[in-house]
């Protein structure tokens, strides 16, 4: 099994957006990542409001530095992309922040 890419997560609540959307656009310029929908409810396995930024695995370790650094109080959820869902959002994660509870129904 290899890892592909890696897709991060941002979590935020209402009050958080205007954070998480900050902190997209830094990444955006940063490292060149699309940045995906701001789903404002939980959508998918994610227990709340969210973005996703996809990445390349050669800007995983860079990423990984700066997001440890700049990602303020936000939580990030960030895990790898293997084709095997239900490993990769279990077995391929690494979260910036506390870890929150993932709807993982989805995936039976």
């Amino acid at each position: 099994m290899a890892i592909k890419g890696f897709h991060a997560h941002i979590y935020f609540d209402e009050a958080e957006l205007p954070l998480a959307k900050d902190f997209a656009q830094q990444a955006r310029e940063r490292f060149g990542l699309p940045i995906g929908h701001f789903h404002t409810k939980p959508v998918g396995p994610h227990p709340r409001g969210s973005c996703q930024l996809s990445l390349r695995p050669e800007d995983f370790g860079p990423f990984a530095v700066w997001a440890a650094e700049n990602r303020g109080d936000l939580t990030l959820f960030v895990h790898g992309l293997s084709g095997n869902d239900l490993a990769d959002h279990t077995q391929h994660v690494i979260w910036f922040g506390q870890s929150e509870p993932l709807d993982l129904s989805i995936f039976d």
